[in-house]
Protein backbone atom coordinates (compact mmCIF):
# COMPACT_ATOMS: atom_id res chain seq x y z
CA UNK A 1 0.00 0.00 0.00
CA UNK A 2 1.53 3.34 -0.85
CA UNK A 3 1.23 6.49 0.57
CA UNK A 4 1.17 9.91 -0.79
CA UNK A 5 2.29 13.28 1.49
CA UNK A 6 -1.68 14.06 1.89
CA UNK A 7 -1.77 10.51 4.02
CA UNK A 8 -0.09 11.17 6.75
CA UNK A 9 -1.17 14.56 7.84
CA UNK A 10 -4.91 13.24 7.46
CA UNK A 11 -4.54 10.29 9.40
CA UNK A 12 -3.00 12.58 11.93
CA UNK A 13 -5.32 14.81 11.83
CA UNK A 14 -8.05 12.77 12.28
CA UNK A 15 -6.80 11.05 15.00
CA UNK A 16 -6.10 14.57 16.92
CA UNK A 17 -9.80 15.16 16.34
CA UNK A 18 -11.41 12.12 17.02
CA UNK A 19 -12.16 12.83 20.98
CA UNK A 20 -11.60 16.78 20.51
CA UNK A 21 -15.41 17.58 20.12
CA UNK A 22 -15.77 20.70 22.39
CA UNK A 23 -19.31 22.28 23.52
CA UNK A 24 -19.48 25.74 24.80
CA UNK A 25 -20.28 26.34 28.43
CA UNK A 26 -20.66 29.10 30.35
CA UNK A 27 -17.52 31.20 28.53
CA UNK A 28 -15.59 27.89 28.73
CA UNK A 29 -14.79 24.82 26.47
CA UNK A 30 -14.98 21.18 27.87
CA UNK A 31 -15.39 17.99 25.91
CA UNK A 32 -19.04 16.76 24.89
CA UNK A 33 -18.51 13.33 27.11
CA UNK A 34 -17.75 15.42 30.29
CA UNK A 35 -20.80 17.99 29.84
CA UNK A 36 -23.09 15.30 28.83
CA UNK A 37 -22.10 13.28 31.62
CA UNK A 38 -21.92 16.62 34.05
CA UNK A 39 -25.87 17.30 33.07
CA UNK A 40 -26.82 13.58 33.73
CA UNK A 41 -25.65 13.49 37.51
CA UNK A 42 -26.65 17.15 37.81
CA UNK A 43 -29.95 15.69 36.36
CA UNK A 44 -30.03 12.60 38.11
CA UNK A 45 -28.99 14.73 41.47
CA UNK A 46 -32.23 17.10 41.42
CA UNK A 47 -34.34 14.15 40.47
CA UNK A 48 -36.90 13.09 43.39
CA UNK A 49 -37.10 9.56 42.77
CA UNK A 50 -35.58 8.63 45.79
CA UNK A 51 -37.11 10.63 47.85
CA UNK A 52 -39.96 8.78 49.99
CA UNK A 53 -43.45 9.53 49.91
CA UNK A 54 -44.26 12.70 52.28
CA UNK A 55 -47.10 11.19 53.82
CA UNK A 56 -44.15 7.91 55.60
CA UNK A 57 -43.42 8.03 59.15
CA UNK A 58 -40.08 8.41 59.57
CA UNK A 59 -39.89 4.24 60.00
CA UNK A 60 -41.66 3.95 56.73
CA UNK A 61 -39.00 6.32 55.35
CA UNK A 62 -36.02 4.40 56.83
CA UNK A 63 -37.01 1.48 55.11
CA UNK A 64 -37.63 3.04 51.98
CA UNK A 65 -34.36 4.55 52.02
CA UNK A 66 -32.90 1.04 53.11
CA UNK A 67 -34.84 -0.92 50.19
CA UNK A 68 -33.10 2.21 47.84
CA UNK A 69 -29.86 0.68 48.96
CA UNK A 70 -30.55 -3.18 48.94
CA UNK A 71 -31.69 -2.41 44.77
CA UNK A 72 -28.49 -0.81 44.14
CA UNK A 73 -26.82 -3.81 45.98
CA UNK A 74 -28.52 -6.45 43.95
CA UNK A 75 -28.24 -4.20 40.63
CA UNK A 76 -24.46 -3.73 40.78
CA UNK A 77 -23.82 -7.71 42.09
CA UNK A 78 -26.30 -8.86 39.01
CA UNK A 79 -28.78 -10.04 41.24
CA UNK A 80 -32.36 -10.76 40.36
CA UNK A 81 -34.67 -8.06 41.38
CA UNK A 82 -36.62 -9.64 44.06
CA UNK A 83 -37.28 -7.80 47.40
CA UNK A 84 -37.60 -11.08 49.51
CA UNK A 85 -34.33 -12.08 48.78
CA UNK A 86 -33.17 -9.27 50.98
CA UNK A 87 -32.37 -10.41 54.36
CA UNK A 88 -33.08 -6.90 55.48
CA UNK A 89 -36.16 -7.07 54.19
CA UNK A 90 -37.10 -10.56 55.42
CA UNK A 91 -35.98 -9.76 59.41
CA UNK A 92 -35.90 -6.25 59.63
CA UNK A 93 -33.88 -4.95 62.69
CA UNK A 94 -36.39 -2.95 63.96
CA UNK A 95 -38.98 -3.05 66.97
CA UNK A 96 -41.36 -5.93 66.07
CA UNK A 97 -44.13 -3.11 66.65
CA UNK A 98 -43.12 -1.05 63.46
CA UNK A 99 -42.06 -4.50 60.89
CA UNK A 100 -44.97 -3.97 58.86
CA UNK A 101 -44.36 -0.19 58.37
CA UNK A 102 -41.02 -0.64 57.58
CA UNK A 103 -41.09 -3.36 55.07
CA UNK A 104 -43.78 -1.50 53.40
CA UNK A 105 -41.20 1.31 52.81
CA UNK A 106 -38.34 -0.98 52.12
CA UNK A 107 -40.54 -2.68 49.43
CA UNK A 108 -41.80 0.92 47.54
CA UNK A 109 -38.00 1.67 48.52
CA UNK A 110 -36.84 -1.60 46.46
CA UNK A 111 -39.48 -0.96 43.88
CA UNK A 112 -38.48 2.43 42.64
CA UNK A 113 -34.74 1.97 42.99
CA UNK A 114 -35.01 -0.91 40.38
CA UNK A 115 -37.12 1.07 38.46
CA UNK A 116 -35.00 3.79 37.94
CA UNK A 117 -31.50 1.78 37.72
CA UNK A 118 -33.26 -0.33 34.68
CA UNK A 119 -34.15 2.67 32.91
CA UNK A 120 -38.04 2.36 33.47
CA UNK A 121 -40.19 5.29 32.17
CA UNK A 122 -41.30 7.09 34.83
Amino acid sequence: MKFNRSTFPLIALALSTSGVVVAQGLGHYQPVAASAVAAFAQDDHHSDWDTPPQEFREIQRQGYHDGIEGARKDFDNHRTPDVNNREEYRHPNVPHSAREDYREGFRRGYERAMSHLMGAPR
